[in-house]
């Protein structure tokens, strides 16, 4: 495929230094950014610096980065190579598929006797590290590695046993504890020496293709990529809205928060610079007695700290954005039906906030993080469906999709956390709405067809008199949809669903302690869905028949395949998910090794030639009996972490746990016991703990990569 915009860095004559001089590898990821980058500056400091980035995409396997986030990418590499350009250097960028011997050949070509890089917490880039430190280390070459995106690593934050947090509330109360502040915010260097790249010239790198070029030049007019902008964007915000933002957070239609998430995600501004900034705000009210500051401040603060917490788990729990943290909700019949996740993403589902926010999404890449909440709580409890598919779409639509981030929230949701959302609470699109757009005109702007409803019916146009209706020239069923299920029926549903969980939980783990069985539902039983690879987003306003009734689903368990969304888009001509008997190990997700790994991305798109199954969906109501399921993989639900150092130091690596099933603790919650007791007597809780309620939960929202 052509692609019409690339991108490339990197002059061979702004050079100054020989091969085998002190020459140090400065590898950027996310961390574009001059001011406060501890490997930049360590590079600095030792010598000649040869700074690059390495753009594998395949490495990325599922998580390959959407539209809108190569877009900010690709403008904020531009914005990196011009500052290193006006201080003495430029920035190589090289297209690879394995960036450990991108890196060595790096090494080998301009001689350098460095490596300095900065620390990431997926569990994709911990394994990658790992192995590029071991490679270069067994060269010779020196590899260090600073904290670069967090205030404490994730090593530092522990409780008094040395054992790392599983719940918010005391993560929060130890950082805030901590004996000593953050590291203050390193200054830009004034000069860079540059290393000889003359050797290895720069790759031209490529971002966007011709039917993507309209869409990004839209993007430029709301967004300014780069360090400096960032800059910008928190100077804007701590001098402006921040005062009233414990008063106007709120509110869905407005620049009510920081907008820094994209530009924090891609490291163009360090969280240390962003919290002392804060902080000194935080001393100046203090000192004037201003109290709606002082909330301001610890309320921002906290959206801070949540995407600490997200690092947190990540890393000591590397899964944690594919499986639940609570055990028993692998067990959980997850309904699989296209025809609500297409309606979800094309903002058809008849609940208007639900569908003004996925609108927004589709074409700003941007939602407030209190209409991320409503749109992936529907998603999960209204629709049922996997949690895993609606942080996927997140991940390809987001301009600061950020998986750390991103699993923590959907996990919340979920109820999938210690401290998570009751996993039996459903919120009312209706009555959120008037929470968060009480005058209907973030609904009005994104939902034009709405436009002339009255503010008393914009959340409810189904109740509203016929007359108003048809003064408004809405047409439900046909220019906007009618719900795609009633909340009461969801509930139902819900409650249906959860019974059905804990049946099967209760009997695999008595088979388990008997030892007749290694546990029912096999997964081999079932084949795992694929799921077709390319899925059309369409906004054209599709005749609409009534929707008030459940469809047929089809239920799983939690690890289904998610639809594999990507930046182009064909659409779905019927309604089938096609079922692969021959795949189930080869999709079967394992724990992330500590040995080498390919990452290679996974087509599930196409069914299997020899004998596929077909399970088409009807639009008959959904029979709420007994449903198959199966079980998928077991896996551990601790990890052990370990680090050899703090800044300079060696490669966090993380472990799994060790412990075998017959030991294993899982993490549970009794909060949805404690109201419904009766289905689970057969099960033995002693191993129960106490119920956690989620303290740290702020107005029903948590979705810590927008912060604020």
């Amino acid at each position: 495929m052509r692609f019409g915009s690339s991108f490339i860095c990197g002059n061979p004559s702004i050079t100054s230094s020989s091969v085998g001089g002190n020459t140090s590898v400065v590898w950027f990821r996310r961390d574009l950014r001059v001011e406060d980058n501890p490997a930049l500056a360590a590079g600095v400091r030792a010598g000649d610096v040869v700074a690059v980035f390495v753009w594998a995409p395949a490495e990325e396997g599922h998580y390959y980065p959407g539209r809108v986030s190569r877009w900010w990418l690709s403008e904020s590499l531009r914005h990196l190579d011009s500052s290193l350009r006006s201080l003495g250097a430029s920035l190589i960028t090289k297209r690879s598929v394995d960036t450990a011997s991108t890196l060595v050949d790096i090494v080998n070509s301009t001689g350098a006797t460095n490596l300095f890089f900065n620390h990431l917490y997926d569990p994709l880039s911990l394994v990658r590290d790992h192995r590029i430190k071991e490679l270069l280390t067994a060269r010779g070459i020196n590899v260090r590695s600073f904290n670069a995106d967090l205030l404490y690593e994730p090593w530092e934050v522990t409780d008094k046993n040395g054992c790392s947090f599983s719940t918010f509330e005391p993560f929060w109360n130890k950082c805030l504890s901590m004996p000593y502040d953050p590291a203050a915010p390193l200054l830009p260097p004034k000069r860079i020496t540059a290393g000889d790249v003359s050797m290895f010239p720069s790759d031209t790198l490529v971002f966007e293709n011709e039917s993507e070029k309209g869409s990004n030049a839209l993007l430029a007019r709301a967004w300014s990529p780069g360090w400096r902008n960032a800059d910008k964007a928190l100077s804007v915000f701590i001098n402006g809205p921040f005062i009233e933002y414990s008063v106007n957070r709120k509110k869905a239609d407005g620049a009510t928060t920081s907008l820094l998430s994209p530009h924090l995600h891609f490291g163009e501004i360090s969280v240390r610079k962003v919290f002392h900034q804060v902080r000194i705000k935080q001393l100046v009210w203090a000192n004037e007695g201003n109290k709606a500051g002082e909330e301001s401040v610890n309320l921002f603060l906290k959206s801070i700290c949540l995407r600490e917490y997200s690092r947190y788990l990540s890393f000591n729990h590397p899964c944690s954005h594919e499986r639940p943290l609570l055990s028993h909700l692998k067990y959980f019949p997850w309904v699989l039906d296209e025809g609500y996740f297409k309606a979800w993403r094309q903002g058809r589902t008849g609940y208007p906030l639900v569908d003004a926010g996925m609108r927004e999404l589709w074409a700003t890449g941007w939602l407030h993080d209190r209409i991320r909440v409503v749109v992936s709580s529907f998603f999960v409890k209204v629709l049922q469906l996997p949690w895993r598919w609606g942080m996927k779409y997140f991940w390809d639509t987001l301009l600061d999709a950020d998986l750390e981030s991103d699993a923590l929230g959907w996990q919340y949701i979920s109820g999938t956390l210690p401290d998570g959302r009751e996993f039996d609470r459903i919120d009312n699109p209706q009555f959120e709405g008037y929470k968060f757009d009480p005058n209907g005109e973030y609904v009005r702007r994104w939902l034009p067809e709405l436009a002339r409803l009255p503010t008393e019916w914009i959340h409810h146009p189904w109740d509203a008199p016929e007359s108003v209706i048809q003064a408004a020239g809405i047409e439900l069923g046909s220019n906007y949809p009618l719900p795609i299920i009633e909340i009461s029926a969801a509930k139902a549903r819900l409650q249906e669903a959860l019974t059905e969980m804990w049946q099967i939980e209760a009997a695999s783990r008595a088979a388990l302690e008997n030892g007749t069985e290694e546990g029912l539902g096999d997964s081999s039983e079932l084949p795992a869905v694929n799921f077709p690879q390319e899925m059309q987003i369409e906004l054209d306003h599709e005749q609409d028949t009534g929707t008030t009734h459940l469809q047929s689903t089809s239920r799983r368990l939690l690890d289904q395949m998610v639809p594999s969304i990507t930046s182009s888009f064909l659409r779905i001509e019927e309604e089938e998910v096609s079922v692969d008997n021959g795949n189930i190990e080869e999709e079967s997700r394992a724990e992330v090794p500590m040995t080498n790994v390919n990452f290679v991305s996974q087509n599930h798109g196409a069914p299997d030639q020899h004998g596929a199954q077909v399970l088409r969906i009807d639009a008959n109501p959904l029979q709420l009996g007994p449903t198959r399921v199966h079980h998928m993989e077991h896996f551990s639900e601790e990890s052990s972490s370990s680090c050899s150092g703090r800044d300079g130091g060696l490669v966090p690596v993380w472990s799994p746990s060790t412990s075998n099933r017959s030991e294993e603790t899982s993490i549970r919650t009794s909060g949805y016991l404690q109201r419904h007791a009766q289905p689970h007597q057969m099960m033995n809780w002693r191993q129960l703990s106490p119920p956690v309620r989620g303290s740290w939960e702020v107005d029903n929202a948590v979705q810590p990569n927008a912060i604020g």
